[in-house]
């Protein structure tokens, strides 16, 4: 397998990664996945003279990412991956959307944001999955719901109550993202601005991960004391955002005492985040270099004495609530994904190790603080409510074990220094765990040390579909719970 071998914010040169021909770079792809290497990214870069297709693929028990890339100058097709790898499914569908390339022999090919096509700027035809029968009823929730929350379609086709297919419709916010970054690269807050709104309840994993990215390209290597509290932050949007997701699920099973306790701990979270850096999101808090805020000896000792005091509250609130019978009796072999299914169709983050998948970036590509002190990876193997639920129970409890950790360990240093100019002709992968899962930022640089290609993932770009195969065969009164249990992004999908 002759690919280009990395690491996580491993910079490496653009011509050393290997331009395949289309049948040895297929080849060799399906059989790197068979032998165990797990995509990571998929994606196409416009030259002047065709497409090039690169691949990422992760050798995750021994933290190496491998890079390889074919290019098409005159064909406008390829043999689809899906059928053989349906991980592949979502990034073929965005790589039509995005370039008009064909992957031919795809099982369901249209696009992925809601018909829109970037080459021709024109609304392509969006065909939902249709289900004959007398008893065959369709149900469309979106994209405007009743609750607060961003625009998404659902079709439910169903026998009765049973849901038999859900199909997701995305899209409704596609803001161009990825362009963006290319356009204001010349202003680098507002870049820095541009990472914080990829999904606004993952500031601290976007931002950081784009940081880190940047980092990368220019050489330099931030002080430990930045690296620390860039680690603490993370944790503390980890447990904030769980502790949030805990009290939507309780109130979804009319649980009022678990939606109260969790909702009012998620407070005293995020207000510790805003003591931090004035954002209770922690917005303005990560900056190329380093950080813009400091962690104080009285905030260290603030952040102390939270978790400290939540983190009792927390085991009592859970062990009463999965402990409850009606609350089990909603999240037990509810929503199930098996281990297999979750692994064929590429799930990541807790959604993922609640199905059996031990993949976590901070122990299998670590980046930051997590080089210095390992992370263990914890799983669960029921796939159901039930485990994404208690999933987040077990993180919030190990993040709170990280930041007592890290601050422990909170060396002197310089906050941020000064980032240098891009080098040119550089391609690097930053890979964090965000608290949906593995975030994924890929740029490419030109031979002038500008941005050329940036390219984001977000966690719920593998998991939606995870949840569509989730709610098969539940009722449909299950879904709201379902759907909590994912938690997933809407604009982070949209880009």
């Amino acid at each position: 397998m002759n690919w280009a071998i990395t690491k996580n914010l491993q910079a490496i040169q653009v011509h050393d990664i290997p331009r395949l021909p289309l049948n040895t770079f297929r080849e060799q792809l399906l059989k790197a996945c068979k032998q165990g290497k797990r995509l990571v990214q998929f994606f196409g870069d416009a030259e002047t003279d065709g497409i090039v297709l690169y691949t990422v693929l992760a050798d995750d028990e021994h933290s190496y990412l491998y890079v390889a890339s074919t290019h098409l100058k005159d064909r406008r097709e390829y043999p689809s991956f899906t059928n053989y790898l349906p991980a592949f499914h979502l990034f073929e569908r965005e790589i039509f959307e995005q370039f008009s390339i064909t992957p031919v022999g795809h099982p369901w090919l249209k696009p992925v944001r809601k018909g829109i096509a970037e080459i021709s700027k024109a609304e392509i035809p969006y065909p939902f999955f249709s289900m004959d029968g007398e008893e065959v009823h369709e149900v469309g929730v979106g994209p405007i719901h009743a609750g607060i929350i961003e625009p998404g379609h659902f079709r439910f086709a169903c026998v009765g109550e049973e849901v038999h297919h859900l199909e997701i419709q995305l899209g409704f916010q596609h803001r161009g993202i990825e362009k963006l970054f290319l356009e204001h690269q010349d202003k680098q807050q507002h870049l820095l601005g541009l990472a914080e709104s990829i999904a606004g309840d993952t500031v601290i994993g976007h931002s950081g991960t784009y940081a880190r990215a940047v980092e990368a390209l220019s050489g330099i290597t931030v002080s430990r004391r930045a690296m620390i509290i860039r680690t603490i932050a993370l944790e503390l949007e980890r447990i904030g955002i769980h502790l949030g997701d805990l009290s939507a699920l309780a109130t979804d099973v009319a649980y009022l005492t678990g939606s109260a306790v969790f909702g009012a701990l998620r407070t005293s979270i995020i207000n510790t985040t805003l003591a931090l850096c004035g954002s209770r999101f922690g917005r303005g808090l990560m900056t190329p270099g380093g950080v813009n805020f400091d962690i104080s000896e009285e905030i260290q000792g603030n952040i102390r004495t939270i978790i400290d005091d939540i983190e009792n509250r927390i085991e009592l609130a859970a062990e009463v609530m999965f402990a409850s019978s009606s609350v089990l009796s909603r999240f037990e072999k509810t929503g199930v994904v098996s281990f297999e299914t979750a692994q064929q169709i590429g799930m990541v983050g807790p959604a993922a190790r609640a199905s059996g998948l031990a993949l976590d970036v901070r122990s299998d590509h670590p980046f930051g603080g997590y080089i210095h002190f390992p992370v263990h990876k914890m799983t669960l193997t029921s796939g159901d409510v039930f485990a994404r639920a208690y999933i987040r129970y077990i993180e919030i409890m190990q993040s709170i074990r990280i930041i007592r950790e890290q601050l422990a360990h909170l060396p002197k240093g310089e906050l941020k220094k000064e980032l240098h100019k891009l080098k040119p002709h550089l391609f690097v992968i930053s890979m964090a765990e965000g608290w949906r899962g593995e975030i994924v930022h890929t740029v490419i640089t030109d031979k002038d040390g500008r941005l050329k290609r940036y390219k984001i993932k977000d966690p719920s770009f593998h998991n939606w579909f995870g949840l569509a195969l989730a709610v098969r065969g539940n009722g449909i009164s299950d879904f709201p719970v379902c759907n909590k249990s994912f938690n997933l992004s809407y604009c982070g999908f949209d880009l």
